[in-house]
Formats: structure tokens, C-alpha cells, sequence
């Protein structure tokens, strides 16, 4: 229970923080975002704030924001349709009324002769209370339609994405991914504030119960000087001179509490990947302060990102197969043996996470932001959109070649795990 919590806990904030990027800069934008939706299928989970509606849905397998214009949009209002308009006290439409129009006794019934919910935003008809006379109708830019009962916003075209300049599309694309690097950073800072900072003085840190250090009377804290006569400048050389000296014994001279001491340390021996070194249990010295949190925040960063496109790259180039990738089975079973070793290093499993997720999205996939992104860069250098209908075909394409990859990959890890 411990691990499927912590794995709907992770991926929950991965998907949350990636599509809350997407919904920031639309909205800053001025894109009309109708829905921001954790999961996809039937909703679970429904609540309208503004003009947003934030869902939970069934399948916990991604997300969305649902922006104006990306989307199939109003029905149209043809000539010939008879609605239902609600008026506020200027006379502006505020509601229109497709169906069901008995259930609003105060909207007025109107024959349409021309309607524009877009542009202009005016509906021309013949009002039933008014024999025979053409009326102008204007309509709020936040007016709803009501269909079966449903309300949805007009999307006038200076609220849709497709309106706005290609830096403001750029930016409500790449915010996602961008927001996973940013999540990253700010867990791999909490991690070094809480933990600290681990530093390269030749200070002893936590001191373990059943190590020679404990052993020998040595204690966290202790500065060390030198190690059988050998001046000792920094922790490299502490690991170093032990490491080396398995079963022998090392003469440490020591300061603590402004005291010279001397305390003989004989390591234990162990065998790692081959090789016989020696061990006292004791860990490294660390740094508790803001500064150092921040600047471990930013080289953990660069350095999972370095590590994931390499990783990538060797994908790429085929010194890794496919057999190689995880889904989420598999991404749920890591998740299960990082949870054993602790909550510090499922927060760094978090964190690692969200980097990958961030860069896979932007890889030049159709269906993922950095399809769309590759596709600006097009219209960049054209200096004009590539046709819509042309575009959604290949991120269609794609969309259904990812869910054959996850298959596969699912399948993989099914076999690798159950079988």
C-alpha cells in the first residue's frame, strides 16, 4: 500500500506541475483555457473556478489543458435556428439557448439570420415578440452557450491559442517540461536542506553503531589532522588512506573540542565490486545552509539532465534497445525498491523523474510538446502556420504510434516482472 501510495503521490505531482506550466502562461497569455485535467477517460473529480474547469479523470496516465481553439469548438449557429437568448439589463446577450428552452422563462426566442460568436460577437435575428423586425443582438465576450443543460464559454478569437503571437504559443507549450526541471530543482533543494550538504573538510560526520569508528571512541565532529604521521587536508584523503589500509591499523590525531587526541582506528575489510577496501562507518561531513541547498539544487539538476540525454542518445543510436525502457510498470516496481531505502531518496527518485519526463516531452515527437515546438520553429522559419488540418494529421500519427510504443514497453516490463 506504502508503494502504490508514493507512486500515485509522484506521479500525481509530475503530471500536476507539467500541465500547471501549460495553464500559467496560456492564462498569461490570454488563452481561454476551458478544462486542466489530471488523467484522461470519465471524470471522477469535477470543479469549476472562473473560467476553468479542473477535473480528475479515471485513467491516471498523463493530463492536459484544454485551451480554446485547439480544441473542436461551439456548434455553430446557422440561419434558420431558433434560440434562446438571455439579456442583462444593457441588452447584452450573456446566455445563448440551443435546447431546452422552457427552462429559461425569461430568455427571449429568436430566429437567427446571421450569427458571429467569434469575431464581431453579434447574432441578427427575428425576436418572436417583435413581428417581422430584424434585431441586432450584441453578445458578452464571456457569454456561455447552453446545450443539454451544459454550459460552455464562447471563445471570442482574440481569447484562442491559435491568435496569439508565436512567442506566447512557445512559451504555453515549452512552460510544461519547463516545470518539471523547475520541480526538480526545488526537491533536490529541500533534500540538501534537510540532509545537508555533504563537504570535503576532514570533519567526521554521523559516526554508525556497529563501525570501527564507534569501536575505536571516535566521534562526529572530530577534525582529523593526520593519519600515521601523514597530514591530512581534506575528506578525499580520509577515504583514501582507509580505503587503502583494510585490517591494519591507522593512528588518527584528531581535534575535538580544542584537544589533540590520538585514537588507533583499525577499518574492516569488505569486498566491493571486486575489490577488498577498508571501512570505519562513518559518513561524510555536511553543510546545513540555504546557499549550499541551492547551489546542490542546481548541480543535482545539471547533472540527472546531463545523465538522461546520454541516455537518450545512446537510444538513439541503438546501444540501448527498446527492451531497455520502462513504463509504468516498471517506473511503479523502481518505485517500490527506492521506497524501501527511504523518503530521501524517493524524493531524489522524484526528482529524477520529473527531469525525464520534462526532456521526453520535449524530444521532436509529434503528439509531444516538442512536436509542437518543432512545428513553431517551422512556422519561424516560413514565417507563416503550417495548415492545421496537415498538422493535427501528423500529431494523430504520432499519438498512435507512442500508445504502440507504451504497449510494447508495458508488455516489456510485465514479462520482466510477472512472468
Amino acid at each position: 500500500m506504502t508503494t502504490v501510495i508514493a507512486f500515485i503521490v509522484i506521479f500525481g505531482a509530475l503530471v500536476f506541475f507539467h500541465e500547471l506550466g501549460h495553464l500559467i502562461f496560456a492564462k498569461r497569455a490570454g488563452i481561454l483555457c476551458r478544462e486542466f485535467a489530471i488523467g484522461f477517460g470519465p471524470k471522477v473529480f469535477s470543479h469549476k473556478r472562473a473560467e476553468t474547469t479542473y477535473t480528475i479523470r479515471l485513467l491516471p496516465i498523463g493530463g492536459f489543458v484544454r485551451m480554446a481553439g485547439e480544441d473542436p469548438e461551439m456548434i455553430e449557429i446557422k440561419p434558420g435556428h431558433r434560440i434562446g437568448l438571455v439579456l442583462d439589463k444593457d441588452e447584452i446577450v450573456n446566455k445563448i439557448i440551443l435546447n431546452n428552452k422552457e427552462k429559461f422563462p425569461n430568455c427571449r426566442i429568436v430566429e437567427v439570420e446571421f450569427a458571429d460568436i467569434e469575431k464581431d460577437l453579434i447574432i441578427k435575428g427575428f425576436p418572436d415578440d417583435e413581428d417581422e423586425v430584424l434585431k441586432t443582438f450584441r453578445i458578452d465576450p464571456k457569454a456561455v452557450i447552453v446545450e443539454n443543460g451544459t454550459e460552455s464559454q464562447i471563445a471570442p478569437i482574440d481569447r484562442q491559442f491559435g491568435s496569439k503571437t508565436l512567442g506566447q504559443r512557445t512559451m504555453a507549450i515549452f512552460a510544461g517540461p519547463m516545470m518539471n526541471f523547475v520541480l526538480a530543482f526545488f526537491v533536490f533543494i529541500i533534500i540538501a536542506f534537510l540532509q545537508g550538504v555533504p563537504t570535503n573538510e576532514p570533519k567526521l560526520g554521523e559516526i554508525t553503531p556497529d563501525g570501527a569508528a564507534m569501536t575505536a571512541g571516535l566521534k562526529k565532529g572530530d577534525l582529523i589532522q593526520t593519519i600515521n604521521g601523514s597530514e591530512i587536508s581534506s575528506w578525499s584523503d580520509v577515504v583514501e588512506v582507509i580505503r587503502k589500509n583494510p585490517n591494519e591499523k591507522l593512528d588518527f590525531s584528531i581535534l575535538r573540542d580544542k584537544k589533540d587526541l590520538e585514537i588507533t582506528v583499525t577499518p574492516i575489510e569488505k569486498t566491493v565490486e571486486g575489490k577488498k577496501i577498508g571501512l570505519i562507518g562513518v559518513y561524510s561531513p555536511v553543510e546545513k545552509s540555504p546557499i549550499q541547498a541551492v547551489k546542490s539544487g542546481f548541480t543535482e539538476t545539471y547533472f540527472w539532465t546531463k545523465q538522461i540525454f546520454v541516455m537518450v542518445g545512446k537510444l538513439v543510436t541503438g546501444q540501448f534497445s527498446i527492451d531497455a525502457l520502462s513504463g509504468p510498470v516498471g517506473i511503479y516496481q523502481a518505485t517500490d525498491s527506492v521506497a524501501k531505502s527511504g523518503i530521501y531518496y524517493l524524493m531524489k527518485w522524484a526528482g529524477i523523474l520529473s527531469i525525464n519526463l520534462g526532456i521526453m516531452n520535449l524530444l521532436p515527437i509529434p503528439a509531444l510538446d516538442g512536436g509542437r515546438l518543432m512545428f513553431f520553429a517551422v512556422e519561424a522559419v516560413r514565417g507563416k502556420p503550417i495548415d492545421r488540418q496537415k498538422e493535427g494529421m501528423v500529431h494523430f500519427i504520432g499519438f498512435a504510434l507512442l500508445m504502440l510504443l507504451m504497449l510494447v514497453v508495458t508488455w516489456n516490463d510485465i514479462q520482466r516482472f510477472f512472468l
